[in-house]
């Protein structure tokens, strides 16, 4: 239902609209309320380092039934619970160790989409995790404070499982005090954007690999909860938002176009912030921002059609209500960070991606055992992404890159930090300076892909190895067996 639907719906019929719970119960908003469901805000998962500085994070993936719509369950996957995941959180310099169990009736994957990791910690799809299977990846975590997320990633099943439910941020932090709203939950606010299709029974429906995109819903679920509303009590609110869904872009905007500020995005925090009244993220990308409130506000972010058929129809969001009283908050950042740029040497090696209809880059579809590009270990690259007759985006794993320019055009300003993925318009071609890490493994790839999910699993992604300079031309190109496989739990 669309907002303008759904509004007039409720004026008529002056019955509650919104119902959501993390524990199945049921619950009742007031008569005639419009967005009144409180905001769940995922539980912060931040071990304390142990003894030889490490965290070590359990994660349980599992099936559930949660309360989305009134008076119905809905079969969900969670992690360690039955919806989604806790935001995971850790500091630049820990050992991260995680113990990974797989409770569900199929194999599945966790990669930390954002974090820079060993090629055979990634979590892509070569690091299958079997039903009752553990797997413990564990590595140094180092890279500037950011917003990154932790999603399955198994090659053909991916837009299954996380339109299942299976999706949690994971934060990091560094050493600098950056000077921005801080207190999880309170003013520094997850909200984690994703659609959905429900049948007559309260299950999700639709079929995440049909027709061009997959499945673009006609129900906006944030932080897993539809209609939800967010109690502001301080003078400014610092918003991680992620789009997980799976096709669907969001253009967000303030039902009153108010102006915030965007201050990072996919892969840490910018410069200097960015005023803007409209944001647009695809799958998979993520933004920061800082949104001023006034006492008394009450107001609906919003994502509107743009003409672009991933971002179609005019739907609500969260709606924020601040009290009447707002704690002070301190000052915007005039530079919340300083991130060097990515700038690609002179004669930089220049690799061309063409993305092709639905399925294949540069004309092959996806090959568990094929290698299709070697990368030496530190190397900066201008990487060029040609779009086809549909709309993209390009993700690819382990890196931080910079956006060059799209159609020759430089990127917006709340665009020109590190990220991790872009959004390719149709026939656009998007050249991207990018920065590779010095973990080396010739046999565990990672990968590069769209992530509109039903691109990915039709065969939209290639893979790419680190390697020590100078032994590029060594490297073969085929894969003799599974890198980086679990083993079951007995």
């Amino acid at each position: 239902m669309n907002r303008r639907n759904f509004l007039s719906l409720a004026a008529l019929s002056g019955v509650a609209a919104a119902c959501g719970s993390r524990s199945g119960e049921r619950l009742e908003p007031p008569p005639g309320a419009v967005m009144s469901t409180p905001l769940f805000v995922p539980p912060l998962l931040a071990p304390p380092l142990d003894g030889d500085g490490a965290r070590h994070f359990e994660l349980a993936m599992q099936t559930g039934r949660t309360v989305i719509l009134p008076g119905q369950q809905t079969p969900t996957w969670g992690f360690n619970g039955a919806f989604l995941g806790p935001t995971l959180r850790a500091g630049r310099g820990d050992v991260i160790r995680m113990t990974v169990r797989n409770g569900l009736p199929e194999a599945s994957t966790v990669h930390w989409h954002g974090i820079r990791v060993p090629a055979a910690m990634d979590g892509g799809p070569h690091q299958l995790i079997q039903p009752g299977a553990v797997w413990n990846p564990a590595w140094t975590l180092d890279q500037p404070a950011t917003t990154a997320w932790y999603h399955p990633h198994p090659h053909g099943t991916t837009a299954q499982h996380v339109y299942r439910g299976l999706a949690g941020l994971f934060i990091v932090d560094d050493a600098e005090d950056h000077g921005l709203p801080a207190a999880y939950g309170v003013d520094d606010v997850p909200l984690v954007l994703q659609d959905k299709e429900f049948a007559a029974d309260g299950s999700f429906s639709g079929d995440p690999l049909r027709g061009i995109y997959g499945i673009l819903g006609d129900h906006m679920l944030v932080n897993g909860v539809w209609n939800p509303r967010f109690d502001v009590t301080t003078q400014r609110v610092r918003l991680r938002i992620l789009n997980g869904a799976q096709a669907r872009m969001f253009n967000l905007t303030f039902a009153d176009r108010r102006r915030f500020h965007v201050v990072g995005n996919d892969g840490g925090l910018l410069g200097a912030p960015v005023e803007v009244d409209q944001l647009v993220l695809t799958p998979g990308e993520r933004a920061e921002v800082v949104v001023g409130f006034a006492p008394g506000d009450d107001v609906v972010l919003r994502t509107l059609d743009n003409g672009v058929d991933l971002a179609k129809g005019d739907f609500d969001l969260v709606r924020f209500v601040a009290a009447t009283g707002l704690k002070p908050s301190p000052a915007l950042p005039a530079h919340p960070a300083t991130l060097p740029a990515i700038v690609p040497p002179a004669g930089a090696r220049l690799r061309t991606f063409a993305l092709g209809g639905r399925d294949s880059i540069n004309g092959r579809p996806m090959d568990m055992d094929r290698i299709d590009e070697v990368v030496p270990a530190g190397a900066v690259e201008i990487w060029e992404v040609d779009g086809s007759g549909f709309a993209h985006n390009f993700h690819i794993h382990e890196v931080a890159f910079q956006v060059l320019d799209v159609n020759g055009a430089a990127p917006p300003a709340h665009a020109s930090g590190h990220k991790d993925t872009v959004y390719v318009p149709v026939r656009s071609k998007v050249r991207l300076a990018v920065q590779f890490g010095r973990d080396t493994d010739p046999s565990s790839p990672y990968m590069y892909h769209c992530h509109i999910l039903r691109h990915e699993d039709a065969g939209m992604m290639g893979q790419f190895v680190i390697v020590e300079p100078g032994t590029e031309s060594q490297v073969p190109h085929t894969l003799s067996g599974r890198p980086g496989q679990p083993t079951p739990h007995h």
